[in-house]
Protein backbone atom coordinates (compact mmCIF):
# COMPACT_ATOMS: atom_id res chain seq x y z
CA UNK A 1 0.00 0.00 0.00
CA UNK A 2 1.12 3.45 -0.59
CA UNK A 3 -0.12 6.92 0.83
CA UNK A 4 0.08 10.43 -0.37
CA UNK A 5 -0.37 12.95 2.81
CA UNK A 6 -1.08 16.53 2.83
CA UNK A 7 -0.04 17.80 5.97
CA UNK A 8 -1.32 22.21 7.25
CA UNK A 9 -0.89 22.64 3.51
CA UNK A 10 -0.62 26.21 2.85
CA UNK A 11 -0.50 27.90 -0.48
CA UNK A 12 -1.19 31.09 -2.28
CA UNK A 13 -0.26 33.06 -5.52
CA UNK A 14 1.74 36.25 -6.54
CA UNK A 15 0.56 38.37 -8.85
CA UNK A 16 1.08 41.99 -9.49
CA UNK A 17 3.58 41.92 -6.17
CA UNK A 18 0.75 40.66 -3.76
CA UNK A 19 0.65 37.34 -2.19
CA UNK A 20 -2.94 35.87 -1.90
CA UNK A 21 -3.22 32.98 0.30
CA UNK A 22 -5.49 30.16 -1.20
CA UNK A 23 -5.26 27.35 0.70
CA UNK A 24 -4.86 27.45 4.30
CA UNK A 25 -4.30 24.07 6.31
CA UNK A 26 -5.52 21.25 4.34
CA UNK A 27 -5.23 18.09 5.81
CA UNK A 28 -6.14 14.98 3.78
CA UNK A 29 -4.81 10.93 3.53
CA UNK A 30 -5.27 9.07 0.86
CA UNK A 31 -4.28 5.33 0.35
CA UNK A 32 -4.42 3.04 -2.85
CA UNK A 33 -7.25 1.20 -3.30
CA UNK A 34 -9.13 4.71 -2.04
CA UNK A 35 -11.07 6.96 -4.71
CA UNK A 36 -11.59 10.73 -2.65
CA UNK A 37 -13.99 13.13 -3.84
CA UNK A 38 -13.68 16.39 -3.53
CA UNK A 39 -15.99 19.07 -3.82
CA UNK A 40 -17.01 22.68 -2.78
CA UNK A 41 -17.96 26.00 -4.47
CA UNK A 42 -15.86 27.63 -6.84
CA UNK A 43 -12.71 29.71 -5.71
CA UNK A 44 -11.84 27.60 -2.09
CA UNK A 45 -9.09 26.36 -3.35
CA UNK A 46 -9.95 22.87 -5.27
CA UNK A 47 -7.87 23.23 -8.60
CA UNK A 48 -5.07 25.09 -6.35
CA UNK A 49 -4.74 22.11 -4.71
CA UNK A 50 -4.55 19.66 -7.43
CA UNK A 51 -1.97 22.07 -8.34
CA UNK A 52 0.48 22.28 -5.57
CA UNK A 53 0.48 18.36 -5.66
CA UNK A 54 1.87 18.20 -8.90
CA UNK A 55 4.59 21.18 -8.62
CA UNK A 56 2.87 24.30 -10.27
CA UNK A 57 5.62 26.82 -10.17
CA UNK A 58 2.56 29.73 -10.26
CA UNK A 59 1.74 28.28 -6.47
CA UNK A 60 3.73 28.91 -3.64
CA UNK A 61 3.60 26.46 -0.56
CA UNK A 62 4.34 28.77 2.48
CA UNK A 63 3.67 25.99 5.01
CA UNK A 64 2.97 22.20 5.24
CA UNK A 65 3.95 19.08 3.88
CA UNK A 66 3.01 16.93 0.86
CA UNK A 67 4.43 12.83 1.57
CA UNK A 68 4.40 10.35 -0.97
CA UNK A 69 4.80 7.39 1.61
CA UNK A 70 6.29 9.12 4.10
CA UNK A 71 8.74 11.46 1.26
CA UNK A 72 8.41 15.22 0.91
CA UNK A 73 7.90 16.07 -2.66
CA UNK A 74 8.04 20.00 -2.05
CA UNK A 75 11.46 20.14 -3.64
CA UNK A 76 10.88 17.36 -6.55
CA UNK A 77 9.98 18.90 -9.91
CA UNK A 78 7.09 18.00 -11.52
CA UNK A 79 8.84 15.75 -13.82
CA UNK A 80 10.08 13.84 -11.26
CA UNK A 81 6.83 13.92 -9.12
CA UNK A 82 5.75 12.32 -12.43
CA UNK A 83 8.06 9.82 -12.43
CA UNK A 84 7.32 8.68 -8.70
CA UNK A 85 3.49 7.77 -9.32
CA UNK A 86 1.58 11.14 -9.32
CA UNK A 87 -0.82 12.07 -12.59
CA UNK A 88 -2.84 15.01 -13.34
CA UNK A 89 -5.89 15.25 -15.66
CA UNK A 90 -6.48 18.36 -16.47
CA UNK A 91 -9.36 20.29 -16.72
CA UNK A 92 -8.18 22.18 -19.58
CA UNK A 93 -5.78 19.69 -21.51
CA UNK A 94 -3.13 21.79 -23.66
CA UNK A 95 -2.34 20.92 -27.33
CA UNK A 96 0.83 19.78 -28.13
CA UNK A 97 0.99 20.18 -32.40
CA UNK A 98 3.52 17.68 -33.84
CA UNK A 99 3.83 14.93 -31.41
CA UNK A 100 1.09 12.72 -32.36
CA UNK A 101 -0.91 10.85 -28.96
CA UNK A 102 1.35 7.53 -29.36
CA UNK A 103 4.29 9.09 -29.62
CA UNK A 104 3.78 11.13 -26.35
CA UNK A 105 2.26 7.95 -24.05
CA UNK A 106 5.40 5.57 -25.59
CA UNK A 107 7.67 8.55 -24.22
CA UNK A 108 5.96 9.36 -21.57
CA UNK A 109 5.77 5.51 -20.47
CA UNK A 110 9.80 5.20 -21.30
CA UNK A 111 10.09 8.18 -18.97
CA UNK A 112 9.34 5.96 -15.98
CA UNK A 113 11.69 3.44 -16.74
CA UNK A 114 14.81 2.64 -16.50
CA UNK A 115 17.55 2.04 -20.36
CA UNK A 116 16.90 -1.38 -19.65
CA UNK A 117 13.18 -1.92 -19.11
CA UNK A 118 11.85 0.16 -22.24
CA UNK A 119 8.55 -0.75 -23.80
CA UNK A 120 8.95 -2.89 -26.84
CA UNK A 121 6.96 -1.62 -29.80
CA UNK A 122 4.61 -4.52 -29.75
CA UNK A 123 3.66 -4.59 -25.92
CA UNK A 124 2.98 -0.44 -26.72
CA UNK A 125 0.63 -0.97 -29.54
CA UNK A 126 -0.86 -4.13 -27.45
CA UNK A 127 -1.40 -2.19 -24.80
CA UNK A 128 -2.87 0.88 -26.98
CA UNK A 129 -5.23 -0.77 -28.42
CA UNK A 130 -6.60 -2.51 -25.76
CA UNK A 131 -7.02 0.76 -23.68
CA UNK A 132 -8.36 2.84 -26.46
CA UNK A 133 -10.73 -0.02 -27.25
CA UNK A 134 -12.00 0.21 -23.69
CA UNK A 135 -12.33 4.33 -24.26
CA UNK A 136 -14.26 3.16 -27.26
CA UNK A 137 -11.53 5.17 -29.18
CA UNK A 138 -11.14 5.27 -32.67
CA UNK A 139 -7.99 4.23 -33.83
CA UNK A 140 -7.19 7.27 -35.73
CA UNK A 141 -7.23 9.18 -32.60
CA UNK A 142 -3.14 7.62 -32.26
CA UNK A 143 -1.97 9.28 -34.93
CA UNK A 144 -3.63 12.82 -34.32
CA UNK A 145 -1.59 15.09 -32.74
CA UNK A 146 -1.59 15.47 -28.91
CA UNK A 147 -5.15 17.22 -28.08
CA UNK A 148 -5.01 19.19 -31.47
CA UNK A 149 -8.23 19.93 -32.83
CA UNK A 150 -9.86 17.49 -30.33
CA UNK A 151 -13.44 18.04 -29.01
CA UNK A 152 -14.17 18.53 -25.21
CA UNK A 153 -15.46 14.72 -25.12
CA UNK A 154 -12.01 13.46 -26.94
CA UNK A 155 -9.97 15.65 -24.70
CA UNK A 156 -11.16 13.58 -21.66
CA UNK A 157 -11.25 10.35 -23.20
CA UNK A 158 -7.37 10.97 -24.11
CA UNK A 159 -6.73 12.06 -20.61
CA UNK A 160 -8.15 8.88 -19.25
CA UNK A 161 -6.45 6.79 -22.14
CA UNK A 162 -3.08 8.38 -20.39
CA UNK A 163 -4.08 7.74 -16.86
CA UNK A 164 -4.56 4.04 -18.42
CA UNK A 165 -1.44 3.32 -20.26
CA UNK A 166 0.94 5.09 -17.55
CA UNK A 167 -0.42 3.11 -14.45
CA UNK A 168 0.08 6.05 -12.03
CA UNK A 169 -0.04 4.93 -8.15
CA UNK A 170 -1.69 8.13 -7.49
CA UNK A 171 -4.20 10.46 -9.68
CA UNK A 172 -5.68 13.45 -9.24
CA UNK A 173 -8.93 14.22 -12.01
CA UNK A 174 -9.88 18.01 -12.00
CA UNK A 175 -13.32 18.33 -13.00
CA UNK A 176 -12.79 15.23 -15.72
CA UNK A 177 -16.37 15.27 -15.92
CA UNK A 178 -17.13 19.16 -17.50
CA UNK A 179 -18.64 19.20 -20.41
CA UNK A 180 -19.67 15.97 -21.25
CA UNK A 181 -22.76 14.10 -22.07
CA UNK A 182 -23.58 11.17 -20.46
CA UNK A 183 -22.73 8.95 -22.89
CA UNK A 184 -19.09 10.19 -22.92
CA UNK A 185 -19.36 10.48 -18.94
CA UNK A 186 -20.04 7.20 -18.55
CA UNK A 187 -17.33 5.86 -20.57
CA UNK A 188 -14.62 8.25 -18.77
CA UNK A 189 -15.86 6.53 -15.31
CA UNK A 190 -15.14 3.12 -17.11
CA UNK A 191 -11.87 3.91 -17.63
CA UNK A 192 -11.47 5.29 -14.04
CA UNK A 193 -12.74 2.08 -12.50
CA UNK A 194 -10.91 -0.08 -14.62
CA UNK A 195 -8.02 1.21 -12.60
CA UNK A 196 -9.60 0.44 -9.18
CA UNK A 197 -7.60 -2.14 -7.02
CA UNK A 198 -4.74 -2.03 -4.23
CA UNK A 199 -2.23 -0.06 -6.22
CA UNK A 200 -3.79 2.80 -7.24
CA UNK A 201 -5.66 5.73 -5.61
CA UNK A 202 -7.38 8.47 -6.74
CA UNK A 203 -8.63 12.31 -5.93
CA UNK A 204 -11.62 13.22 -8.33
CA UNK A 205 -12.65 17.12 -8.26
CA UNK A 206 -15.61 17.73 -9.41
CA UNK A 207 -18.64 19.88 -8.36
CA UNK A 208 -21.34 17.41 -9.60
CA UNK A 209 -23.10 14.37 -7.93
CA UNK A 210 -23.58 12.99 -11.32
CA UNK A 211 -20.02 11.74 -12.04
CA UNK A 212 -20.39 10.20 -8.58
CA UNK A 213 -23.41 8.05 -10.21
CA UNK A 214 -20.86 6.16 -12.27
CA UNK A 215 -17.57 6.29 -9.90
CA UNK A 216 -18.37 5.09 -6.42
CA UNK A 217 -15.99 7.40 -3.77
CA UNK A 218 -15.24 5.59 -0.50
CA UNK A 219 -14.75 9.22 0.58
CA UNK A 220 -16.12 12.92 0.29
CA UNK A 221 -14.16 16.36 0.96
CA UNK A 222 -16.12 19.26 1.15
CA UNK A 223 -13.55 22.54 0.39
CA UNK A 224 -14.68 25.85 1.97
CA UNK A 225 -12.46 28.51 2.16
CA UNK A 226 -9.25 27.14 1.52
CA UNK A 227 -9.51 23.91 3.71
CA UNK A 228 -10.96 20.48 4.07
CA UNK A 229 -14.12 21.81 6.70
CA UNK A 230 -16.17 18.03 6.40
CA UNK A 231 -15.44 14.43 5.27
CA UNK A 232 -17.86 11.78 4.80
CA UNK A 233 -19.06 8.91 2.95
CA UNK A 234 -20.85 8.91 -0.56
CA UNK A 235 -23.97 10.05 1.34
CA UNK A 236 -22.33 13.15 1.63
CA UNK A 237 -22.00 13.65 -2.07
CA UNK A 238 -26.11 13.02 -2.09
CA UNK A 239 -26.77 15.48 0.59
CA UNK A 240 -25.15 18.47 -1.24
CA UNK A 241 -26.83 17.32 -4.46
CA UNK A 242 -29.78 18.52 -2.39
CA UNK A 243 -28.95 20.96 -0.18
CA UNK A 244 -25.93 22.87 -1.68
CA UNK A 245 -23.26 23.97 0.49
CA UNK A 246 -25.13 26.12 2.29
CA UNK A 247 -26.38 23.17 4.76
CA UNK A 248 -22.88 22.15 5.58
CA UNK A 249 -21.93 25.66 6.21
CA UNK A 250 -24.60 26.39 8.52
CA UNK A 251 -24.21 23.31 10.09
CA UNK A 252 -20.56 24.04 10.73
CA UNK A 253 -21.01 27.69 11.26
CA UNK A 254 -18.97 28.81 8.63
CA UNK A 255 -19.84 32.45 6.86
CA UNK A 256 -20.84 31.51 2.87
CA UNK A 257 -23.72 32.30 0.51
CA UNK A 258 -24.72 30.57 -2.52
CA UNK A 259 -23.76 32.22 -5.82
CA UNK A 260 -26.57 33.74 -7.55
Amino acid sequence: MSTLEIKDLHVGVDENGVHTNILKGVNLTINTDEIHAIMGPNGNGKSTLSAAIMGNPHYHVTQGEILFDGENILEMTVDERARLGLFLAMQYPSEIPGITNAEFLRAAINARRSEEDKISVMAFIKKLDKNMDLLNMKEEMAERYLNEGFSGGEKKRNEILQLLMLEPTFAILDEIDSGLDIDALKVVAKGVNSMRGNKFGAMIITHYQRLLDYITPDYVHVMMDGRVVKSGGAELALRLEQEGYTGVAAELGLDYKEEE
